[in-house]
């Protein structure tokens, strides 16, 4: 048997340490913590889909996902995963590396803790790339599903007093850090 379809509907946010940090105390406080899940993920970035190697530290696990769009083209994300060992990590990135499929790679250190507040998963998260954020959630089973996903994402949000990133500033971010990610791999291969 299959198994049952499962989209991510996933929002973020950017913010300043100060926010990071008051948002921080208030889902100690009041939410369900899951967590700390922090993971060094190669990306594998194409035009219309995202292949990540994702090690979690905190977890001791890692896995291969595929994600059957990228951020700044909808907030749903269709995920194709499964777990590998550990000690795969580095032969899964030689080889995905090695197929030279893009050449738009990113590795990336995600200090994360992971909270349940009102039905919505939160990722409290840092990295070099986008700094202090958060990446609010909830998996649906059916694209039906989707707006009302949505609407409790956004409600919750408004509570925390985050402002969601739109479509748009979303694609603009992920074509600057892109951008620059590209320049770096550029200096380092003269």
């Amino acid at each position: 048997m299959a198994d049952k379809k499962q989209i991510e509907i996933e929002l973020r946010c950017m913010f300043s340490e100060d926010k990071f940090n008051s948002l921080k105390k208030f889902l100690d406080d009041k939410a369900e913590y899951l967590g700390q899940d922090d993971k060094d993920v190669h990306f594998y970035i194409f035009p219309d889909k995202l292949l990540k190697v994702t090690d979690n530290i905190s977890k001791e696990s890692a896995k291969l996902t595929l994600k059957l769009n990228r951020i700044g083209q909808g907030t749903d994300f269709e995920e194709i995963e499964f777990p590998i060992q550990r000690g795969d990590v580095e032969k899964a990135v030689k080889m995905f590396t090695s197929l030279e499929m893009t050449d738009n790679v990113i590795h990336s250190f995600q200090s994360r803790h992971n909270y349940l507040y009102k039905g919505v998963e939160l990722a409290l998260k840092f990295s070099s790339e986008w700094k202090h954020h958060l990446e609010l959630e909830i998996v649906v089973d059916d694209e039906s599903k989707k707006e009302e996903a949505e609407k409790k994402i956004h409600a919750v949000a408004e509570e925390l007093g985050v402002k969601v990133m739109s479509e748009e500033e979303l694609k603009e971010f992920v074509k600057k850090v892109e951008a620059e990610k590209k320049k770096e791999r550029e200096a380092s291969s003269k």
